[in-house]
C-alpha cells in the first residue's frame, strides 16, 4: 500500500534529501530569501511552512505554558540544530505571522538558469 507516500524525492536518498530541506530552511530563515530551482522551492515550501506554524504555536503560548514552548523549541531544534536560528525563528518571524493562518512563504519563477537550463525560482518569506 502507498498510504501517505506522496512526496517528492528529488533523485536523492532519505539522507540526503533530509539535509537538503534542513539547508533550504536554515538559509530562508537567516536571510528571508534564497534562489534555487522551482522544484526544490517548491519542496521546501512545505518544509519551511511547518517549522514556522510551530513556531506561532510556541510564540503563542509562551506567555501561558512555558513548558510546551519549550518542547516546541526543542522540536524545532531537532529539525534545524542551530539554537540561534530556533530564537530569530520564534522571536523575531513568529510574531510577524501569530495573526495569521499560513501561508507564511511564496515561490516565485524566475527563469531558466544559464548553464543547465534549469527552471530557477525566489523562495522568501511573505512580508505583510
Amino acid at each position: 500500500m502507498r498510504h501517505r507516500m506522496k512526496r517528492n524525492k528529488l533523485n536523492r536518498y532519505g539522507t540526503h534529501r533530509v539535509s537538503l530541506m534542513r539547508n533550504l530552511a536554515k538559509e530562508i530563515i537567516e536571510h528571508g530569501t534564497i534562489m534555487t530551482t522551482t522544484v526544490k522551492a517548491k519542496v521546501g515550501k512545505e518544509y519551511v511552512e511547518k517549522l514556522i506554524t510551530k513556531a506561532v504555536k510556541a510564540y503563542k503560548i509562551k506567555s501561558e505554558n512555558k513548558d510546551e514552548s519549550v518542547a516546541i523549541r526543542r522540536q524545532i531544534f531537532a529539525e534545524l540544530g542551530d539554537r540561534q536560528l530556533v530564537n530569530k525563528l520564534v522571536d523575531e518571524i513568529a510574531p510577524k505571522y501569530a495573526s495569521r493562518n499560513g501561508g507564511y512563504t511564496r515561490v516565485i519563477k524566475v527563469g531558466a538558469r544559464r548553464g543547465d537550463g534549469a527552471e530557477l525560482s525566489v523562495l522568501q518569506l511573505v512580508e505583510e
